[in-house]
């Protein structure tokens, strides 16, 4: 028998378990995760409104009640009050780290550090209740945003932040964040990108579904459309459609609507502007495109007002204490998921998902990603399985003074997030904070 450790309970988590207890009928898997819940991205990272991609938490709990795998929350590997790497690699054959892209990218001008300015993920961990976030005052005295960034993020916060709630409360969004977003004074977002729309990142659904949000109107400059000196005839698929959906919204008489999203292209931001100690504006320089497919500086700059300012440029990793990481890229080196020290395959440690590849893709794209890595670990198994390891790795885990969180205790968890749903006359509402989940968590 192969007891293997996989490090994170998303998508890459979940796809590795089930590759590897589908191809070999000897492999046990612990699905080890530092959070109490399952699902990673999928419950944290995706928003409120989108239950068709929450929905996937049904095929990834398929996977964690495979009879040969084991899910184990609250276990927080490498970092301080951490099990280091190094312990945990005792314990089993292999351990496949899938920990994902936990930072963001910076934008590395003036400013960026004043109150009022945030990066998207802390926004979005807000929103979707990580026991990590607190209500940061977001949206205190705000009035005007700026979303720095074109891609399904930066559409998924603006989106967000002029939703009503009436469209919120059948979500399962904490209640906390509901009462703030539907007080928030806030009347106008602006979402940039430094580029031109042909080159945005977002798909074209999720663009679309700005123009069906009720009381908002979505507003696109015709000037800026005309900058781009792409030919949309010429665009892949999905590139073309987004371009013909701004040109309509371009042709779109202006409206009377009490909220709405301007979207705003060849803008590069240089500064965030100082107000009364917090951001009050947004510096951006007007750009053109040049003849290599980028953007060019004109010297031509823009005020844009904002006491919000949410950066959405990137996700990127983190380095986990005990294993190489490629600053540069952000990732821990490897070869076909095989975990390179010094450039030498390291027996028994993998990776897979954001960690191994960057942070790109789709959910589905974690898949082959997935499916590669499994497959050199398998073919590593005969020397892998001749190695000594405890029968029960969760004995020694208590040991070192962590007590994991069972799939019994997720399943008290949501049984918990309904029971305050019913109270508060809503489905399903989220608990937002570690002692609340893990007191649910222990209710046997």
């Amino acid at each position: 028998m192969l007891r293997v450790a996989v490090v994170g309970s998303g998508p890459s988590g979940c796809y590795t378990a089930q590759n590897l207890v589908q191809r070999d009928p000897g492999v046990h898997v612990d699905v080890l995760d530092r959070l109490p819940c399952p699902y990673g991205l999928v419950r944290y990272g995706v928003a409120p409104d989108h239950e068709k991609i929450k929905s996937l938490q049904g095929s990834l709990r398929s996977v964690l009640e495979h009879e040969r795998v084991r899910f184990l929350g609250g276990v927080r590997v490498g970092g301080p009050g951490g099990l280091p790497v190094e312990r945990l690699r005792e314990l089993y054959h292999a351990v496949v780290y899938c920990v994902g892209a936990a930072t963001d990218r910076r934008l590395g001008i003036p400013g960026e550090e004043l109150p009022g300015s945030w990066s998207a993920t802390e926004f979005v961990s807000w929103y979707s209740a990580h026991p990590d976030a607190a209500d940061a005052g977001f949206l205190r005295g705000v009035r005007s945003a700026v979303v720095i960034g074109v891609g399904n993020v930066a559409v998924d916060v603006s989106r967000m932040l002029v939703r009503g709630a009436a469209e919120l409360r059948p979500t399962d969004i904490p209640q906390a964040a509901l009462d703030t977003l539907a007080a928030s004074g806030l009347s106008e977002v602006h979402m940039v990108g430094r580029r031109g729309p042909a080159q945005a990142r977002f798909t074209t659904k999720e663009l679309r579904e700005l123009g069906g949000l009720p009381g908002c109107e979505v507003v696109v400059d015709k000037a800026e459309l005309a900058l781009d000196t792409a030919d949309p005839g010429a665009l892949p698929s999905g590139q073309r459609r987004n371009v013909e959906v701004l040109r309509g919204w371009a042709a779109e008489p202006a409206a009377t609507a009490a909220r709405r999203i301007r979207l705003r292209f060849f803008l590069r931001p240089v500064e965030l502007l100082e107000v009364a100690g917090r951001v009050g504006a947004v510096r951006f320089e007007r750009t053109e495109p040049d003849d290599r497919g980028g953007v060019t500086g004109t010297g031509r700059y823009e005020d844009v007002p904002a006491q919000l300012v949410l950066r959405s440029v990137g996700y990127r990793g983190v380095p986990l204490p005990g294993l190489p990481f490629d600053p540069v890229s952000g990732t821990i080196p490897h070869q076909e998921g095989r975990v390179l020290r010094d450039g030498t395959p390291s027996p028994g440690e993998y990776v897979a998902g954001w960690i191994k590849r960057g942070p790109t893709g789709v959910i589905g794209t974690n898949r082959p990603c997935a499916k590669e890595t499994v497959t050199s670990l398998l073919a590593d198994a005969p020397a892998l399985g001749r190695g000594d390891v405890p029968t029960d790795p969760v004995a020694a885990l208590r040991a070192t003074g962590v007590e994991p969180v069972p799939w019994n205790g997720w399943l008290a968890i949501e049984r918990a997030e309904a029971e305050l749903g019913a109270r508060l006359g809503r489905g399903v509402v989220k608990l937002s904070d570690w002692d609340t989940l893990l007191g649910a968590a222990r209710v046997p």
